[in-house]
């Protein structure tokens, strides 16, 4: 179990620190011309606001696993990042985005793990 959680919390956090870095120093315009046509729906402020949520979740599933320590991160970056993946899922399928939002949803089951098996209490 320990090694599935390590494993789940690691890509997780490297896929978030990769995905809210591009958001948050892309413009609109290219996170739609990239694919990521949910941003028509937001403004720019908002989607560098969710890239940032992003962006600092992942990292807090990444560094508590490299210190040994501060796995109240490893909770509090996971419960963020299944609050973001669930506005995301209803923002895809609101958009009719089904792919999109089954995507999001798995990245939301694994966070759900994360929180659970890495509480620290």
């Amino acid at each position: 179990m320990t090694i599935a959680l390590w494993i789940v919390q690691g890509l997780l956090g490297l896929i978030f620190v990769i995905t809210g870095s591009f958001k948050f120093f892309q413009s609109k315009e290219k996170i739609i011309a990239s694919g990521g046509t949910w941003a028509e729906d937001f403004k720019p402020g908002i989607i560098k606001i969710i890239a940032a949520i992003e962006l600092i979740s992942g990292i807090s599933l990444i560094v508590p696993r490299l210190f040994g320590h501060g796995h109240y991160l490893t909770f509090a970056g996971a419960t963020a990042i299944g609050i973001i993946m669930t506005g995301a899922i209803y923002t895809h399928i609101r958009r009719k985005e089904f792919m999109h939002a089954s995507i999001n949803a798995a990245f939301l089951i694994m966070a759900l793990f994360v929180a659970y098996a890495g509480r620290p209490f």
